[in-house]
């Protein structure tokens, strides 16, 4: 699903590396924390979540 997601973008023009949007992810989920309710929390963390799971499959990528 992801080779299908990636096809999508790379048609339209939208074209990121991974380990950019693995930062991208981790900075924007640090900011939503940044604010007071639970729901900004709650997204924060997804995105920090997303981000981590991003670099790892770029580096467990990049080592085979």
């Amino acid at each position: 699903m992801t080779r299908e997601v990636e096809k999508g973008l790379g048609k339209i023009g939208v074209t990121l590396s991974k380990p950019i949007m693995a930062l991208i992810a981790i900075v924007f989920g640090i900011l939503v924390i940044a604010f007071k309710d639970l729901l900004p929390w709650i997204v924060g963390l997804y995105f920090i979540i997303q981000g981590l799971l991003f670099f790892i499959e770029y580096f467990e990528l990049r080592r085979r």
